[in-house]
């Protein structure tokens, strides 16, 4: 998985509170596979809270659990939404609200109040390509922000430039603090272990830096393979919006200097006028089934310079996705007192490394 948790949920019985087991961690570690042990042994369903594999489309990119994996259980809020709708924490928040872990997510007032102070954006999306992008502006913001109102600027990550403009824009229009909008009884309550709606259980599988850089590098390599190049192609428009939808995953924005270039500009043209042609079965193909392939052949050598480029950028924001999510997690510990069981997947990962190269080289198992 590419983001940081997945909810299962296990039927209440006759305990006073509903269970629900939260599992987290950084991208690469085992999320997914251990989620569906879990609801493989148990009587639990899954509730995806990856902010992009809630969308259709792009299943290579986002590393969807294949269905053939899933071993049955349900899942829920997997690549279920319109990949150009907007989808934030309130949509999912409403759209998982069976499986919410706060009671405070309940309380529509908080609606309310990030719309009567914020502007239209109710809630932080957790998308990664937001934290991901570089913005000069926003840096300079961030820096205002944590001038004004350090205890606001302290919520956020430094990257989070929506949520930035909407603090200092509701501190030029009001000259509030954002800290102070969001004091009071709510607040105090919220994220707190003791006002969960549901017993949890917060288990984070995590494996060392060193090893998941190294396997994160490993699963780009694997997806380039598999045609991601082929997916990024299909979803690319020009001068598209790369800050909604499923176009800010990473792994998108990346190949935008690619797929600019003329030998796609030509490929581009070419399918527009065979769609336009009434008799196609006497085409020639473009190129042959994977698209990198082909353009690794092409002696068109700015676009293959472009290419390589594109995936060690994919490959280093996704090593810096991690420590962010390494951050996020320990923030969660001491900020909330959640009681986090953690799961280390070193071992496991190493293991799974090891056996995609013994394939690659044709090699016996031991």
């Amino acid at each position: 998985m590419t983001t940081e948790n997945n909810t299962v949920t296990v039927n209440p019985g006759h305990e006073q509170r509903p269970k629900v087991v939260v599992i987290t961690g950084p991208t690469g570690s085992g999320k997914s596979k251990l989620a569906v042990d879990l609801a493989s042994n148990f009587s639990i369903e899954v509730i995806n809270a990856d902010s992009m594999q809630v969308y259709s489309g792009l299943d290579i990119l986002t590393n969807k659990l294949p269905f053939s994996e899933q071993n049955g259980v349900p899942h829920h809020l997997l690549g279920t939404v319109n990949p150009n709708f907007e989808f934030t924490a309130k949509a999912f928040r409403d759209s998982a609200i069976p499986a919410l872990v706060s009671s405070f997510l309940l309380d529509d007032s908080t609606d309310d109040l990030n719309e009567s102070y914020l502007g239209d954006s109710p809630g932080i999306t957790g998308h990664d390509n937001d934290l991901c992008s570089e913005n000069d502006s926003s840096s300079n913001s961030y820096d205002f922000l944590k001038d004004i109102d350090p205890v606001a600027a302290n919520r956020i990550h430094p990257n989070n430039h929506r949520k930035i403009n909407q603090y200092v824009s509701l501190y030029s229009r009001t000259g509030v603090l954002p800290s102070k909008v969001f004091q009071g009884q709510a607040a105090e309550k919220w994220g707190q272990a003791d006002n969960l709606r549901y017993d949890c259980c917060f288990i984070s599988v995590d494996a060392s830096i060193p090893v998941l850089d190294r396997y994160v590098e490993q699963r780009v390599d694997d997806m380039m393979d598999a045609g991601l190049l082929n997916e990024v192609y299909d979803i690319y428009t020009m001068n598209a919006d790369y800050t909604r939808g499923l176009r800010q995953a990473i792994g998108v924005r990346e190949f935008e200097d690619l797929l600019r270039t003329s030998v796609f500009k030509n490929i581009n043209k070419k399918e527009v006028e065979l769609i336009d042609r009434s008799n196609l079965e006497n085409s020639e193909p473009l190129f042959h089934g994977n698209l990198l392939e082909w353009l690794r052949t092409s002696p068109d050598t700015k676009s293959t310079t472009l290419l390589e480029e594109a995936i060690e950028k994919v490959k280093v924001n996704t090593r810096r996705l991690v420590r962010r999510q390494k951050r996020m997690l320990s923030r969660l510990q001491t900020l909330f007192g959640w009681d986090i069981h953690y799961v280390d997947s070193t071992e496991s990962i190493l293991n799974q490394m090891m056996y995609g190269l013994a394939k690659w080289l044709n090699l016996p198992r031991r």
